[in-house]
């Protein structure tokens, strides 16, 4: 077993540019020796220790495995979280060695974008999330909610509640930190309210799974946009099976991950072939505060990588289109 200690968190979240490629293969080697699941999937894909040099090199873990399999770099865990299940297709589990390691992670990234404001009060909107147990997202929020702005509510179905306490709070002059699923959102812009959205920050969190027609961000914000005149738009990329979360700000629907996370773009077709800037592919993951699970993860969005390390989220990838890996699984 590799030696883990309480400081490795730190090491991970103060990192320096130039520190990354370095503790990303001592990662990689890690996990090649300690993880089984990850170990079977390098074998696979006849990749090695001698074989990766560098971060494109190293081999991401499609993020499908941990619905059928523990992954995990330690046989004890303080904190199991779990994904919905709205396609039919499994739930995901993301074992923590150290729920402190979570906490630690989202304050410090939501703090790096947020560091500067002040909220009055975080509006939690999520239908869906607070239906079930385990959702990291609801405990994120609700640490955010104690812990950052001090006051706030959660919201399931009861939409017009939500727009009632949210135009009471604009009413008296108070910033509003709006945290909402896409499809939650969109219920809520069907209501006839006198929120003055100049007060609103919006973070949305995706989401629409079994609940309608997706939409690109671009179209959602252009809903939002055209009703709630002043608002401004956020977004938070994160999913079960990470640890950390990226932040789109004011309005631009670009994410920019923390300094212990990186964004490379992979050919759907080609399994093997890392994109340039500005190409459509699937986001593949590195994010250094997975340490305990897998840090290298291989999603199913598509995206488009920009040269400040920003990248886009276009949708959801069609599996049918899929070559090389799919085979593999």
């Amino acid at each position: 077993m590799p030696r883990i200690t309480n400081s490795d968190i730190a090491t991970f979240l103060s990192i320096k540019d130039f520190e990354f490629t370095n503790l990303a293969l001592d990662l990689y080697q890690r996990h090649l020796c300690h993880q089984g699941i990850y170990a079977e999937w390098v074998k696979l894909l006849h990749k090695s220790d001698k074989t990766v040099n560098c971060i494109e090199d190293i081999p991401f873990l499609p993020i499908s495995l941990f619905k059928h399999h523990i992954i995990s770099l330690f046989d004890e865990h303080q904190k199991t979280f779990t994904s919905s299940s709205t396609t039919g297709q499994g739930i995901s589990k993301h074992y923590f060695y150290a729920l402190q390691d979570y906490v630690l992670t989202f304050r410090k990234g939501f703090e790096m974008i947020y560091k500067k404001e002040s909220f009055d009060t975080l509006v939690a909107l999520l239908p869906g999330y607070l239906d079930r147990q385990g959702s990291s997202l609801v405990y994120m929020v609700d640490d955010l909610m104690k812990e950052h702005v001090g006051d706030g509510a959660f919201f399931k179905n009861n939409y017009e509640e939500a727009a009632i306490y949210i135009e009471e709070q604009t009413i008296k002059n108070k910033k509003v930190l709006l945290f909402g699923v896409t499809f939650g959102l969109l219920n809520l812009l069907e209501l006839n309210t006198n929120i003055n959205w100049n007060f609103v920050t919006v973070i949305e969190t995706g989401g629409m799974k079994g609940h309608g027609k997706e939409l690109t961000r671009s179209e959602l914000y252009e809903k939002l946009e055209s009703k709630w005149s002043g608002v401004r738009l956020d977004s938070e990329y994160g999913m079960t099976e990470l640890t950390s979360q990226a932040y789109a700000i004011k309005n631009t629907g670009r994410f920019y991950p923390p300094t212990w996370m990186k964004v490379l773009i992979k050919d759907k077709s080609d399994p093997q072939e890392i994109l340039g800037f500005h190409k459509t592919g699937k986001i593949c993951i590195i994010d250094l505060a997975n340490y305990h699970s897998c840090p290298f993860i291989e999603t199913d969005d598509l995206g488009r990588l920009y040269p400040d390390g920003s990248f886009e989220v276009l949708g959801r990838i069609d599996h049918s289109d899929i070559r090389g890996c799919n085979l593999l699984l």
